[in-house]
C-alpha cells in the first residue's frame, strides 16, 4: 500500500506559494479535536465540551458517516487574513447542487441543501463564539508569527526552504513534496492543476499536516511553531533566567515563545495589567522582545536574542 501522498512541484510552483490563516480551517480542525483525545488540546477541550450542546446540524455535517469533510466548509482564502464573516459568506453562497453532492459523498442525506445553509452558518457562528473567540487573538498571532518566520528564513537559500522545514512528516525532494500518512491507505498523486499552493498554519491540526485538494484550490494545513505554548499552562521560567531577570520578568520572557498581548500576559501570569506592561517595556528596551500590531491588537514576541537567552536559561 502507498503510504505517501505525492505532490509534483515545478520551480514556478515554488514561486507561487502563498500563506494565509483561515478561521474555517480552525473551526473544522478544532471540531475534530474536540471529539478526539490528543493531549495538545486537553485543557481547551475540558472547558469547551460542556458548552457546545444544541449544535446538531453542525455536528452532523462535521462528523460524517464516511469521515469526509465537505469542501464547501473550507473555502480557499482569497486574502492572507480572512475574517470568519467573509468565509461564512462564501459558505452561504455555495451552489445547492455542490452542497448536496459533497454531503452525499460524505454519507449525509440532504433533501433541501438551500434550506440547510442558513441554520448551518448560524451554528458555525455560535460554535466559533463558544469555542474559539476567546482564543482567536492568540491563534492569529501564532499564525502571523509563523508566517513571518518562514518567509524571512526563505530569503536564503530560496523558497524551497519553506517546505523543507514545514513539518516532520513532509519530505521535500528537488521536484516533489511527499506527505507521510499514519494509516496504510492508498493515496493517488496530488496535482496543483494550475492552482497556487496555499500554506495554512492551523493550530488545531495538532501534530499533523493535512492536504485540501478541491476544485476551488489546493492547500496544506500544518501546525505553527511553538504550538504547545498555545494550549499549555504558562511554563515556569528556568531558574538561572529568573535569577538574572527576576522571577516575574523571566516568566514573561518565557511565555512569549508564543506572541501575546499585554492582556494575555497579565491573564496567564496573574499580573496586574500595569505590571505586565512594565515588564514588557523593560524587555523590549533590552532588545529581548519586539512588538507588532495585528489589527487593533499589539502583540509581543521574543527576538532571536530573547530566544537564545531563554534557551541558555
Amino acid at each position: 500500500m502507498e503510504r505517501v501522498k505525492r505532490l509534483e512541484l515545478t520551480p514556478g510552483d515554488l514561486l507561487r506559494l502563498h500563506f494565509a490563516h483561515s478561521p474555517m480551517a480552525e473551526v473544522v480542525t478544532s471540531a475534530l479535536a474536540l471529539r478526539a483525545s490528543s493531549w495538545e488540546h486537553a485543557r481547551w477541550r475540558a472547558g469547551v465540551r460542556p458548552e457546545v450542546n444544541g449544535l446538531d446540524l453542525f455536528w452532523r455535517v462535521l462528523h460524517t458517516p464516511t469521515g469526509a469533510i465537505p469542501d464547501f466548509l473550507t473555502p480557499v482564502p482569497q486574502t492572507a487574513r480572512p475574517t470568519l464573516e467573509a468565509e461564512l459568506a462564501a459558505i452561504a453562497a455555495t451552489p445547492p447542487d455542490q452542497v448536496a453532492g459533497e454531503l452525499a459523498n460524505a454519507g449525509v442525506d440532504c433533501p433541501d441543501p438551500a434550506a440547510l445553509l442558513p441554520p448551518l452558518v448560524a451554528q458555525i457562528r455560535r460554535y466559533f463564539a463558544i469555542a474559539l473567540a476567546g482564543l482567536w487573538p492568540r491563534l492569529r498571532a501564532a499564525a502571523d508569527a509563523d508566517i513571518a518566520h518562514r518567509t524571512a528564513s526563505a530569503a536564503f537559500p530560496g523558497p524551497g526552504t519553506l517546505l523543507a522545514g514545514l513539518h516532520p512528516r513532509l519530505r521535500w525532494d528537488p521536484d516533489e513534496l511527499r506527505l507521510d500518512y499514519l494509516k496504510d491507505t492508498e493515496h493517488p498523486p496530488w496535482s496543483l492543476d494550475g492552482h497556487p499552493l496555499l500554506l495554512l498554519p492551523t493550530a488545531f491540526t495538532g501534530r499533523h499536516a493535512w492536504v485540501m485538494d478541491s476544485p476551488a484550490g489546493r492547500a496544506l494545513w500544518y501546525p505553527p511553531r511553538a504550538l504547545g505554548a498555545l494550549f499549555a499552562a504558562a511554563p515556569p521560567p528556568p531558574e538561572p533566567l529568573a535569577a538574572l531577570l527576576g522571577a516575574s520578568r523571566a516568566a514573561v520572557l518565557t511565555l512569549l515563545a508564543t506572541p501575546s498581548s499585554t492582556g494575555d500576559v497579565a491573564e496567564r501570569l496573574g499580573l496586574a495589567p500595569a505590571t505586565a506592561s512594565h515588564h514588557l517595556t523593560a524587555l523590549r528596551d533590552a532588545g529581548l522582545i519586539v512588538a507588532a500590531r495585528s489589527g487593533r491588537r499589539l502583540n509581543y514576541r521574543r527576538t532571536d536574542l530573547g530566544d537564545r537567552l531563554t534557551a541558555l536559561g
